[in-house]
């Protein structure tokens, strides 16, 4: 199974997302393949929490992925209020400047 697809699986069966959507974005970063994911969610889990709290959340479904070579998410955590408010736009991920320890020599 592709790190892409875990990540899917796991937010889809523990956060029962209306809108589930992960981007691949390792190959705008410095830290190779399969190391920088997008990922834009939508659920009612995350009604009254605040956004730390979110994010809080999906490292706990995701643990095991980050300990094993994913290097950043950019989450983007939403209630369904929140997302059509939004009217469904999510922000522009920046480009990684590196700084890993796993970069340096």
């Amino acid at each position: 199974m592709s790190v892409q697809t875990s990540i899917e699986s796991k937010l889809a069966e523990q956060l029962s997302p209306q809108v589930i959507l992960v981007e691949n974005e390792s190959h705008k970063h410095s830290r190779g393949e399969n190391s920088h994911f997008k990922l834009t969610l939508v659920s009612d889990v995350f009604t009254g929490l605040r956004p730390v709290q979110r994010h809080q959340k999906v490292y706990g479904v995701l643990s095991a992925e980050l300990e094993a070579g994913v290097h950043a998410l950019a989450i983007h955590a939403y209630t369904p209020e929140e997302w059509q408010s939004r009217g469904e736009d999510v922000p522009a991920s920046p480009n990684c400047l590196g700084g890993s320890k796993h970069d340096k020599p």
